[in-house]
């Protein structure tokens, strides 16, 4: 495991792997640092170069698809912190978590979706990675994925 971090480490501890960073679809960076911190654009559960499943949650995706979907996401969004500062050990905490679910109508269960990534964020960060978060319902999301989640990451020199 030479040249991975401890927070990498981790991951791969959980049976995970950090995936290489999400090209973006349009005009944007995955991630930005400005200061002590790294804003990712929004990561959807992109794996391989693909959605693993589409749609609405509560109507053709279920709400514990969207949760592990989530936490694909959360998965993403440290690629794309990774890839503007070089080392995930520098991470000395997630402030903020966003997430965007594409639900049904009548679906109101967003903020269990997004306790997939805030889970995640756990596991791997441990302390640092308890945050503050928005879980918010939307009509549609980008290539019909059910769930997108940014992060807020503060950093250490």
């Amino acid at each position: 495991m030479s040249g991975e971090s401890a927070i990498e480490q981790k991951i791969a501890s959980l049976g995970l792997k950090l995936p290489e960073v999400v090209p973006p679809l349009a005009a944007y960076q995955p991630a930005v640092v400005s200061g002590a911190y790294v804003y990712t654009a929004g990561q959807l559960p992109m794996v391989d170069g693909k959605l693993p499943l589409t749609g609405k949650v509560g109507a053709e995706v279920t709400p514990e698809e969207a949760k592990s979907l989530a936490a694909t996401c959360a998965l993403n969004a440290l690629a794309a912190v990774k890839s503007a500062i070089g080392d995930l050990d520098r991470v000395k905490r997630v402030v903020k978590v966003v997430g965007f679910v594409a639900s049904a109508p009548d679906f109101t269960g967003q903020p269990a979706v997004l306790n997939g990534a805030s889970e995640l964020l756990g596991e791997v960060l441990g302390e640092a990675g308890v945050h503050a978060r928005s879980a918010v319902g939307v009509a549609v999301l980008p290539l019909d994925a059910p769930v997108e989640v940014e992060l807020q990451v503060e950093i250490e020199p």
